[in-house]
């Protein structure tokens, strides 16, 4: 399963991946993290010390070997140099598990012990005082579109994916990417324009999208959250003495987390996990030739000088019938 945190910045959208992550792998599942806001913390909020976080390998400065090695022996797919963050799969291209050991998450993935299990760890590394003026975070973020576009993953396996803050998800296709969207919206207008320009940038392209409620302190801020977001509220959450000890480097046991947030992340697995069988490979391969298109025609065929089109491999479709093909 795919799943994304957004929300606008400062709603709490880390802390909460970083609760259910934990929540996943306390359940002995498969958790593969990524962190892909341009504001990396999510390493700090699994317990990851901050020096030991900034010497996590960013996914970004290894574009080129994750792109030669997820190229395989594709024929449409020259050379690393003409692969964009877009480029879909085809026959022969690798492919890639949650549980496997390969080159990409040799390079790029750590393992971070939990009290309840481990996980891996990816980053797409920070915004830098040399990307200034010269590059933008997206090219950061193309690292893990690429990684999701390759990924056959099952049920009972997760990728959750912290998002950069705001609508800067829909600079690129890596939205569509997720099995489901949990936006977490704090009960302010600020907290809920984010959900209403999601909604609508999301509308056409079926996203599973549900909201999590979050710092609600009382009746009115629930109310207030229904009213503006309706049937897409799927959970609230409030204050957490165990999250506020984790934000101070403490955090306690995580079976010790308050039986409402507990509850809570129950919830978002629930959901999670009922996406399942609304799995649509081929739209979900189809989106990406559709991406990969635009960013072809745009700007992707003058950064390369190559015909990008011609990359996408008409009688491929992304799945688990694909695997061993790959």
């Amino acid at each position: 399963m795919k799943i994304a945190f957004v929300g606008k910045g400062g709603s709490g959208k880390t802390t909460l991946s970083s609760l259910f992550i934990r929540h996943l792998a306390a359940a002995g599942a498969p958790v593969v993290a990524v962190d892909a806001d341009i504001n990396q913390h999510l390493g700090a909020a699994l317990g990851m010390e901050e020096a030991e976080a900034a010497t996590l390998p960013a996914m970004g400065d290894r574009l080129t070997l994750i792109k030669d090695y997820l190229r395989g022996s594709n024929p449409r797919i020259a050379s690393a140099e003409t692969m964009i963050k877009t480029t879909p799969p085809g026959e022969g291209s690798r492919l890639l598990r949650v549980g496997e050991d390969n080159p990409l998450y040799e390079a790029c993935a750590r393992e971070v012990e939990l009290d309840g299990g481990a996980v891996r760890l990816m980053v797409t590394g920070p915004f830098t005082d040399a990307d200034l003026g010269v590059a933008c975070y997206h090219s950061k973020t193309g690292a893990v579109e690429l990684y999701l576009n390759h990924l056959v993953d099952s049920r009972d396996e997760y990728v959750v994916v912290d998002m950069t803050a705001g609508s800067d998800s829909f600079a690129s296709g890596m939205f569509t990417r997720f099995d489901i969207t949990f936006l977490v919206a704090e009960p302010t207008r600020k907290g809920v324009s984010v959900y209403r320009q999601y909604k609508e940038y999301a509308r056409d392209f079926g996203v599973v999208l549900t909201v999590v409620g979050n710092k609600v302190q009382g009746q009115d801020d629930l109310d207030f959250l229904r009213a503006e977001v309706g049937d897409d509220l799927l959970v609230t959450v409030g204050h957490s003495d165990w999250v506020r000890a984790m934000e101070k480097g403490r955090p306690p046991r995580f079976e010790l987390l308050e039986d409402a947030n507990r509850r809570a992340l129950r919830t978002l697995r629930v959901a999670a996990d009922a996406t399942y069988e609304l799995r649509d490979w081929p739209r979900y391969t189809q989106q990406m030739v559709h991406f990969h298109l635009k960013n072809a025609a745009s700007w992707g065929n003058e950064r390369t000088g190559a015909d990008l089109a011609a990359q996408i491999d008409p009688a491929f479709v992304l799945g688990e019938s694909v695997t061993a093909l790959a």
